[in-house]
């Protein structure tokens, strides 16, 4: 996916280079409104995969990470940032519970 060249932003290590997925829908595809009152999920949170580092080392050996750029997977909390007007959250890969198919 040529996305991972715009960013500015290279992970080292098995960190993980997400943009948060906003699931906070006001209408649904049936034409129900939703009001913002019903946030009640504190549990995991959708991000897609920007950029991946190379990996980490187990017993001298590189470990790739798993996950691939483009993939959606539910985390449970990292370190956000702002580039150039683009939010971003960086994660370890153990911080990364799923990834939605």
């Amino acid at each position: 996916m040529k996305k991972e060249q715009k960013h500015k932003i290279l992970p080292l290590g098995d960190r993980v280079l997400l943009k948060e997925v906003d699931e906070k829908a006001t209408k649904t595809t049936s034409g129900i409104y939703i009001p913002d009152t019903v946030d009640t999920d504190k549990g995991a949170k959708r991000g897609e995969v920007i950029a991946v580092g190379e990996g980490r080392y187990e017993d001298g050996k590189l470990v790739p990470v798993r996950v691939k750029v483009g993939n959606v997977v539910l985390y449970s909390w990292g370190d956000k940032i702002e580039v150039d007007g683009e939010k971003y959250v960086i994660v370890r890969e153990g911080e990364i519970s799923a990834i939605l198919k």
